[in-house]
């Protein structure tokens, strides 16, 4: 039987709200090949500091107890699926990853916009710390529909960072293998669904404002402008890409939500998982983030081993149930195949490492 793990969040908290803003850089995305396997993918931006994320896989029968800090102790549960993940700080908290029937979990930063419930000791055993909502997501249910009903009466608390005061704020992107996708937020204390039809996410505002802030961008098309006639002049677009005039360009949520709606709505058609996954990895390129772009002014501990804001970036095929990854250090792409694990054989919660060594790895060609 699998040990108890008690999921602790104090380095995730204490790192999130230290260097919020080079937290708060992620996006995520779904895309659906033509034989039905629905592609996640995401990229995880922190730019001060490697926080270090580790390959997880959970086995079934993991009891899980939340941790509430001050000693207390929330709601427990029992893993009914296995799955893999990429976690964070050396804890046994669930990032991003996918679970052994297929359904896909990650959190993005929701700075400003996240509210949780208070700890309350008569509420204890219902009440959860938001950053476990992933792991208790994805350990548990098959489709969105359970996870609708699944959450339904968890109080989602925030779990106090003593030295800051405050928990890391986050929201969360679950998407299934008919492609149903829902967005969950905590705002002003509630847990929140949105549909999310569009399968993106990124960070702040609330997934609504991000819905209509959409209508700003109806003009934009793939399809390059038409030449204009003035008088006795032509005017014809100086090469391809016109269509796409006024799609925003900077890195703030707004703009990257929209970009990413553009290149979703626009990918190539894909005609298997495997195919999709190309695909994901070469949109989401264009959400990489340099040093600089996401943190600021300043770096923090672990700068000098730094290549990228963004650490890694993930893809999962739900048909397939494979999970790949690559990062900053080494964008070979890496793939754990989940039907090759036999999530009752492990005896508890397993780490490894998402690079052996830094560096990239170098294919050298020769003549012979």
């Amino acid at each position: 039987m699998p040990k108890i793990t008690k999921i602790a969040c104090a380095a995730l908290v204490a790192a999130s709200l230290t260097f919020s803003s080079a937290s708060s850089a992620c996006t995520t995305i779904v895309l659906t090949a033509e034989d039905g396997a629905h592609v996640w993918g995401r990229t995880l931006e922190w730019g001060a500091f490697d926080i270090n994320s580790e390959v997880m896989i959970v086995p079934r029968g993991q009891e899980f107890v939340s941790d509430l800090g001050e000693g207390r102790e929330g709601f427990t549960w029992t893993a009914r699926y296995g799955g893999v993940a990429l976690n964070g700080f050396d804890q046994d908290y669930w990032i991003d990853g996918m679970n052994e029937v297929g359904l896909m979990v990650g959190a993005n930063y929701h700075p400003g916009t996240a509210e949780y419930l208070e700890v309350e000791e008569e509420t204890l055993e219902t009440s959860i710390a938001a950053i476990d909502m992933m792991t208790y997501i994805a350990t548990s249910f098959a489709t969105v529909d359970e996870v609708r009903e699944g959450i339904t009466g968890l109080r989602a608390v925030g779990v106090i960072e003593p030295t800051l005061g405050f928990a890391a704020p986050l929201h969360i992107m679950v998407s299934d293998t008919t492609g149903e996708t829902i967005v969950i937020e905590f705002l002003e204390g509630e847990t929140v669904i949105f549909e999310a039809p569009l399968r993106v996410m990124t960070n702040s505002p609330a997934y609504d404002f991000h819905m209509t802030n959409l209508r700003n961008y109806i003009n934009l098309s793939p399809v390059a402008l038409p030449t204009l006639e003035i008088e006795d002049l032509e005017f014809a677009p100086l090469g391809a890409g016109s269509g796409m005039i006024g799609l925003p360009g900077d890195n703030t949520p707004v703009s990257r939500f929209v970009r990413a709606v553009a290149a979703t709505q626009t990918a190539r058609p894909t005609a298997t998982g495997e195919e999709t996954v190309y695909e994901i990895f070469r949109i989401l390129d264009n959400f990489n983030l340099p040093l600089g772009a996401a943190e600021g002014d300043t770096l923090g501990e672990g700068e000098d081993n730094m290549r990228s804001a963004t650490l890694w970036t993930s893809a999962m095929d739900s048909q397939n149930l494979r999970f790949y990854y690559h990062t900053m250090h080494n964008r070979r792409v890496r793939m754990l195949d989940l039907n090759e694990i036999d999530f009752d054989a492990l005896d508890t919660l397993t780490k490894l490492p998402l690079d052996r060594v830094d560096e990239q790895d170098i294919e050298e060609i020769t003549l012979n």
